[in-house]
């Protein structure tokens, strides 16, 4: 029996994977409320992928997943925290208004080249303005993991992977030997 790589397995469940075009071009924003339909469709999708995605591989730390991702280069993302009781954040044309002068380096993963993970600082604390699907803007602060998961989703809409944010001469390791899985991030309190 063949073993299936983690990477193969996410391409099976419909993640575009590292080295397609969609997922180094910046996505287009949507106009809402007049593209509330398209926005609405967009989420739905990404909302039917995280669906499949976690019925094969738990996400003990929280699970994103942007459009690009699944081959729609619009800017809407979707994050479902850590905690079982908290519902799934939607980021329609999210942008990162803010962000804390503390950081911290923790692994991450992707969806889109799931068999390795990198070692990414990012900021402790973000400020993220996203539209509603009335057109309004709401402004929200998110912080630690949560922050983490956000930024990287965000980077995803601006066409940007993890592996630029990685400090020069770290490189990624295989999944295989990456040994936190199940565990929250740790920071420093």
């Amino acid at each position: 029996m063949t073993e299936v790589r983690p990477s193969q397995q996410m391409r099976d469940l419909g993640v575009v994977q590292r080295g397609a075009p969609v997922l180094t071009e910046a996505a287009r924003p949507f106009d809402l409320p007049a593209e509330q339909h398209a926005a609405e469709q967009a989420v739905d999708a990404l909302f039917a992928a995280m669906e499949r995605i976690g019925r094969v591989h738990p996400f003990a730390k929280g699970m994103g997943l942007a459009a690009p991702q699944i081959g729609i280069g619009r800017a809407a993302a979707a994050v479902q925290p850590p905690d079982p009781g908290a519902g799934a954040i939607v980021l329609l044309n999210p942008r990162v208004t803010e962000a804390s002068v503390d950081v911290d380096e923790q692994y991450e993963g992707c969806l889109s080249f799931f068999d390795v993970r990198g070692m990414v600082p990012r900021p402790l604390r973000i400020t993220v303005e996203t539209t509603t699907l009335e057109g309004a803007t709401v402004t929200t602060v998110y912080e630690r993991g949560l922050a983490r998961l956000i930024a990287h989703e965000i980077d995803h809409l601006n066409g940007m992977l993890y592996l630029s944010r990685m400090r020069s001469g770290v490189e990624p390791i295989p999944v295989e030997e990456y040994r936190q899985t199940g565990r929250s991030w740790a920071y420093d309190t």
